[in-house]
Order: structure tokens, then sequence, then C-alpha cells
């Protein structure tokens, strides 16, 4: 009996050392992009109730703007991010993205008042894969 049990012994232990557990993952990161939005890049088409800057950003590829997350950032001072959707100083901020381009827009948080284009400000761009 003691005989067999150390035969079972010695044969569990071969059998757990043959296994091995594998698991290959390939992690891609995110990447981070960095936009000046001057006050100059703002133009208008209804008189000042709402202006629009568009950016060319190649890393927005099909594949990007179809499959991963795109995430925007506004920092106004200071290199405090707050992300857009944003309501900052009375300003509604807002942005899309398509192939190749990130565009913003700004109006006044009520809609219809005249304002004038902030002044410049980064935007911290984070494209992050998707499956």
């Amino acid at each position: 009996m003691k005989r067999t049990m150390i035969l079972f012994m010695a044969c569990f232990a071969l059998l757990a050392a043959s296994c091995t557990k594998s698991n290959n993952q390939v992690v891609v990161p995110n990447e981070t992009y960095f936009v000046t939005v001057k006050s100059g890049d703002w133009k208008t088409t209804d008189g000042g109730k709402t202006y629009s800057a568009n950016y060319s950003v190649p890393a927005i590829t099909g594949d990007v703007n179809a499959n991963w997350g795109v995430l925007v950032y506004a920092s106004f001072s200071n290199g405090v991010y707050e992300a857009i959707p944003e309501v900052y100083n009375g300003i509604a901020y807002s942005y899309s993205h398509s192939v190749g381009t990130l565009s913003f827009d700004i109006q006044a948080s009520d809609g219809s008042t005249v304002i004038s284009p902030p002044g410049a400000f980064t935007v911290k761009l984070v494209l992050v894969p998707s499956n």
C-alpha cells in the first residue's frame, strides 16, 4: 500500500510538473497626442454664436476612427486637464472625429448668446485600442 501511494504521488508530481499554463497576450498601449488650439483657429458661420476649429491628426486612421476609443481633454490653465464635452466659463466645448481629423465646436452654454473665442489652450488626445 505504501509503495502504491509513493508511486501515485510520484506520477502526480510528474504530471503536475509537465503542465504549464501559458497566457500570451499582446497589449497595445494607448497613444497620446497634444494639440495647441489657438484663438485664431476658430471660424464662425452664424455671427459668433458657434465656432469651429479643425485639426489634421493622421493618427486617426480608418481603423482608429471605427474601432478605438478617442478621448479628448482640455487644459485651460496650469496643466489641469478636464474631459470634453465640458462647460468652462459659460462656453460649451464639444468635439468630433473622422479619419485624419479632430474637430472642436464651442458655443454659449445657453446656445444662443454671441461669444468670443477663448484664448489658446492645450488639448490632450488619447487613442485607446479596443476589441
